[in-house]
This record gives structure tokens, C-alpha cells and sequence, in this order.
């Protein structure tokens, strides 16, 4: 559902009280996209890593990649998906579970060293706010493994052509099919991360066979595999209706200094207090819930007035 904040704020799709799970993964046929979308995400990650942030987290589909970090922060809008998370991974101490709005971060300035934000940049309206609130918490040559919805994929080209469709697939600015929905074209993708501070390394085109005789017809593990074959010699034509890219944080982006880690979104002050059940800024003097152990930061909130 899509949720509207104060004026002069961005609005935000949310999952709160979703079954997205159940309803959108397991109930629509899509284990071949995720057994491929596991494939590139397992190719471009980092490895290992001290502390991972994974935005749009949700139920926490893709926490089976993270097992070389110290730490996972598990972030998303939707505090029952980030619950249900928890439910499953448990409260071990390696993970921390955060409602936040993207276009504003809890985090001190380069405190990841890794992010990752898979089916999320589609919600988003304001690219560069997200990207440029991004680039502010990674570190200085930190990475950060996006996922986006490409519009020039093969099948829009022909619609197009075909004249089934109006937009263009090859007209640089973003589509909004559904409200709050959007696909990109690489090229708008590519200026924006670079303006954004980040270098692009690597590029796979995901989801090259999603068509449904396919799904209908060829098991998804074997599916998957073919995928993953012609993701990295896909790259360069983008043809696919997903394109995922790994980027470094270039420039001067600061480090984090020890200990430090929230910010308040409302203010950026870095002291917060906890207690209660509660963080309290000591610099605008909100106060952020702890909700069975997730952190609430959804700001801006509809009592703010904007």
C-alpha cells in the first residue's frame, strides 16, 4: 500500500500488515526468480565483511548470503515484515532489525561497509534523494549491491515496436506503470549512481527466461541455472527485466568512528539515549520506540505536519 507523509515529504509504499511472503513468493510461482536472483546477489557480494545493511529487508529473504558478516542490519518501512524477520532468525546479537524511511537513515555518516537494496529502487520516486542518503552511510570504498527495474528489456522494446505500448523503452526517464511502481533506464541509473559518489564494477542481467510457458514447463532450479549462465555475458545489452550492478563508494566518504551508529533522522544528532523501551535524542528531543525488538524510525511521521 502506498502511504502519504506529511507535505514536502517523499511518499513511501508500505508492506505494513502484508502477507508478501506468502501472497507474492510462494503463492505466484516465483522461486525461479529468486533461486536467480540469489545466483547474482551471491555473485556480487562482498564475501565478508564487519557490517552489512540490507534496505527493503523485508521478511528477510536473502539473510542465507549474509553469513560473512560480522553484523546484518535488516532494514525496511514495514515493522510486522521486519517481525516476521525476527521471528525467524531470531534476537541473536549479529542482527539488528530497523523500520526507517529510505530517504532517511538512522546511521551515522559511513558507518556500512556494505549495502544492499534488491526489489526496493522500483518504490522510489526521488532516485537521487535515495541514492545520495545511500552514499552517505557507506564508507569510503565501501560497496553497495543494487537491484533495479529495467525498462528497455527485451519485451517492452517489443511492445514498442508493436505499438502495444505508449512509453518508450529507450526514453531515458524513469516509467510509472502503478503508482509508486517504476522501471529505469540503465543509463538513468548509471548517472545518478555516479553523481551519487559511486563507481560501477560489475553488471548481471537477471531474469532472462521469466516467461510463463517457461516457469510452466521447466523446473526453476534448472531454470535458475541456464539464468545464472548468461547473467555476467548479458551484462552489457541489459536485456532482461532486472539488472543488478555492484558499486564502490569513490571520493573522500568519511569512516564512522568507533562506537558510533544511530542518528536521529529528524535532526542527525548521534546522541540517543536508550531507555524505557524508547531512544531519546539529545538534540530535538524525540523519542524513537523499541517494538519487540525492532527500532521504529519511520520519520517523517503524519503528526509531524510536514
Amino acid at each position: 500500500m502506498n502511504h502519504t507523509l506529511p507535505e514536502n515529504s517523499q511518499p513511501i509504499c508500505d508492506y505494513e500488515g502484508s502477507t508478501y511472503r506468502t501472497d507474492f513468493w510462494e503463492g505466484q510461482g516465483r522461486e525461479y526468480e529468486d533461486l536467480a536472483e540469489r545466483i547474482a546477489l551471491h555473485k556480487l557480494l562482498p564475501p565478508t565483511g564487519a557490517r552489512l545493511l540490507d534496505i527493503g529487508a523485508g521478511f528477510g529473504r536473502l539473510t542465507g548470503l549474509y553469513t560473512g558478516y560480522d553484523e546484518v542490519i535488516l532494514l525496511d518501512y514495514s515493522i510486522s515484515l521486519l517481525q516476521e524477520a525476527r521471528a525467524r532468525l531470531g534476537s541473536k546479537p549479529r542482527y539488528q532489525y530497523v523500520a526507517a524511511n529510505f530517504y532517511h537513515l538512522p546511521f551515522v555518516d559511513g558507518l556500512i561497509e556494505t549495502t544492499v537494496m534488491v526489489r526496493v529502487l522500483h518504490h522510489a520516486q526521488d532516485v537521487p534523494a535515495v541514492l545520495g542518503e545511500i552514499a552517505r552511510v557507506v564508507r569510503a570504498q565501501g560497496h553497495f549491491v543494487l537491484e533495479y527495474a529495467n525498462k528497455r528489456h527485451i519485451k517492452a522494446m517489443l511492445r514498442y515496436l508493436l505499438r502495444r505500448q505508449e512509453w518508450s523503452p529507450f526514453d531515458h526517464q524513469p516509467v510509472e506503470f502503478v503508482a509508486l511502481n517504476f522501471d529505469f533506464h540503465p543509463a538513468y541509473v548509471h548517472q545518478h549512481l555516479v553523481q551519487a559518489g559511486f563507481a560501477i564494477q560489475q553488471e548481471r542481467a537477471v531474469s532472462a527466461l521469466r516467461l510463463p510457458l517457461l516457469k510452466r514447463t521447466v523446473p526453476p532450479r534448472i531454470l535458475a541455472a541456464i539464468d545464472g549462465l548468461f547473467q555476467q555475458p548479458l551484462a552489457a545489452l541489459k536485456p532482461t527485466p532486472s539488472v543488478f550492478l555492484c558499486s564502490r563508494r569513490e571520493g573522500s566518504a568519511p569512516i564512522a568512528s568507533a562506537g558510533s551508529f544511530f542518528c536521529c533522522p529528524a535532526c542527525r544528532s548521534a546522541a540517543l539515549i536508550e531507555g524505557d523501551g524508547t531512544l531519546t535524542c539529545q538534540g530535538c528531543a524525540r523519542q524513537w520506540p523499541i517494538v519487540d525488538g525492532v527500532y521504529d524510525f519511520r520519520w517523517p511521521r503524519e503528526t509531524d505536519g510536514g
